[in-house]
């Protein structure tokens, strides 16, 4: 990962286009989360599941948002805007309390992620709405709490099976913003004491050329079976969360 000042300058510096495409994966999942909110009625109850830093919150202003964290997964993060520690493989909140919960690469960071599916369908009203992103192809961080990825189909079995009717899935990007990802991956090897004079020199092209051509030639990947991860959006399904339950 790169360290998080440089990344901080960074995003200070460059044009918020070129940020965008730098980090495509944000931006889609910022967008679809927006969209995601938009139409959700006023006053709808959301549950951030895995909120952290609760960064989420301004995008749910028209809903009664409900940050929720386990407070463990990153040391550096401030975790003093959540509503309620707690743990997601058994959520302390009541059963059909809420219109729709908001997930957003948390799930791999579970030990037990169809339990945790199950216990976010257990919260969530019949007809409620799941938003959920999970990864696919991303390097390991938050260690040791780091523990899976997820494949599309992984995706629709759990939801599947744990009372969710899957409504959308989309792939965030293809081979192209993969490789972009890593180019600038790339430059964490040379960070830190002597190498510093090599990041500086290879920053320009590992860390902003390559990442654009490659951002452009993404669309070359059109069956999507090299991605960052994926974007879902669910719906619980009426009469389906006691079978589910049992079978954990």
């Amino acid at each position: 990962m790169l360290d998080a000042r440089i990344r901080r300058l960074a995003e200070h510096v460059l044009p918020d286009f070129i940020w965008r495409v730098l980090d495509p994966f944000e931006a889609v999942v910022s967008g679809r989360l927006s969209a995601f909110a938009a139409e959700l009625a006023d006053n709808s109850l959301v549950l951030d599941a895995g909120a952290g830093e609760s960064r989420y919150a301004s995008v749910f202003k028209r809903h009664r948002y409900v940050g929720l964290d386990s407070a463990l997964g990153d040391a550096s993060w401030d975790y003093s805007r959540l509503d309620i520690i707690g743990d997601l493989e058994s959520i302390p909140l009541s059963t059909s309390a809420f219109d729709a919960v908001v997930s957003v690469v948390v799930l791999e960071h579970t030990r037990e992620p169809k339990r945790v599916i199950a216990e976010m369908a257990r919260v969530t009203r019949a007809q409620g709405k799941l938003f959920l992103v999970v990864p696919d192809q991303w390097e390991v961080h938050q260690i040791p709490n780091d523990f899976f990825r997820f494949t599309r189909y992984g995706v629709e079995y759990l939801l599947g099976e744990t009372g969710f009717r899957v409504l959308h899935i989309e792939a965030v990007g293809g081979f192209g913003w993969l490789m972009s990802r890593r180019s600038i991956n790339a430059l964490t090897f040379f960070q830190g004491g002597l190498k510093w004079p090599i990041f500086v020199i290879l920053a320009p092209f590992l860390g902003l050329l390559f990442p654009l051509i490659l951002y452009f030639l993404d669309g070359l990947d059109r069956r999507r079976d090299f991605t960052l991860g994926y974007v879902c959006i669910g719906q619980r399904q009426s009469g389906r969360h006691s079978s589910c339950l049992s079978g954990l």
